[in-house]
């Protein structure tokens, strides 16, 4: 069995791309200037007024003989920021000059860091699954977030997914283990038990290193995109997928009674 590990960064579409009647919707019953901004900094969670600026993915599979795991192949796609060639940041200068319309390769601890267009950056990751259909996908909240919109963003440029991310039913789907639903058994309620938490918080509370001890956090990718900072979101990217998996592998140990293997 074959492992695919992945988590996707996001970022606002410009607002001014956006017709006025849209930019009217997007606002409506904004009481002032910072509940403005506020729903501004909400449109990176949707697909119809956010892109996918990095996809991070980590193909594992268990080892016969040692029955441990092992790292196939580590991957960060990424997306240019909006951004003249001439100011460029630093961290872009690793894949050489700028040609947004090829992809670019920078390679670096055992990872490979690819740059493009949007539309080709997820290209990739339906090639990546394409390969092995029957691989069991790995993430955390996966089906509320990552799966929807990568499927819903195809749709809107132009793209048909290779593999349905959000078959099955809300309580029911197969070869997708969503961390976020096996530790709250499926509960969306914010209270008791099951109730819900950030990555962040169960890195911890399991005794994982966050993703986020680096110093950047979903919150930041906004910010570090339209700088040019590309590789500090993709390499944070990396880090959360690699942290979801350390996860999995408790979850997996310790309450994984025959789902997914």
């Amino acid at each position: 069995m074959q492992y695919i590990v992945f988590d996707i960064e996001t970022s606002p579409l410009p607002f001014d791309s956006f017709s006025e009647s849209q930019q009217e919707y997007l606002l409506r019953n904004a009481k002032d200037e910072e509940e403005a901004e506020r729903k501004k900094s909400d449109m990176g969670l949707s697909p119809l007024t956010a892109q996918v600026v990095c996809i991070g993915m980590t193909r594992i599979s268990p080892d016969p003989k040692t029955n441990e795991f092992k790292t196939d192949r580590n991957i960060a796609f990424c997306t240019y920021p909006p951004i003249d060639e001439a100011s460029e940041s630093d961290e872009l200068s690793v894949f050489g000059k700028s040609d947004r319309e090829n992809s670019k390769l920078y390679k670096h601890d055992q990872a490979k860091y690819y740059i493009s267009d949007e539309k080709w950056v997820i290209q990739q990751f339906w090639k990546e699954l394409a390969e092995d259909r029957n691989a069991t996908l790995i993430s955390f909240n996966g089906r509320n977030f990552d799966a929807p919109f990568l499927m819903l963003r195809s749709a809107l440029l132009g793209m048909r997914p290779s593999r349905n991310l959000m078959d099955g039913t809300r309580y029911n789907y197969s070869r997708h283990v969503d961390l976020l639903d096996e530790l709250t058994y499926y509960n969306l309620s914010q209270y008791g038990a099951t109730r819900r938490f950030n990555f962040d918080f169960y890195a911890r509370a399991f005794g994982l290193v966050s993703p986020k001890a680096e110093g950047i956090d979903g919150s930041k990718v906004t910010e570090y995109f339209l700088a040019g900072k590309i590789l500090s979101i993709a390499k944070y990217c990396l880090r959360d997928v690699s942290a979801t998996f350390e996860l999995y592998k408790i979850w997996n140990k310790y309450l994984n009674f025959g789902k997914n293997g």
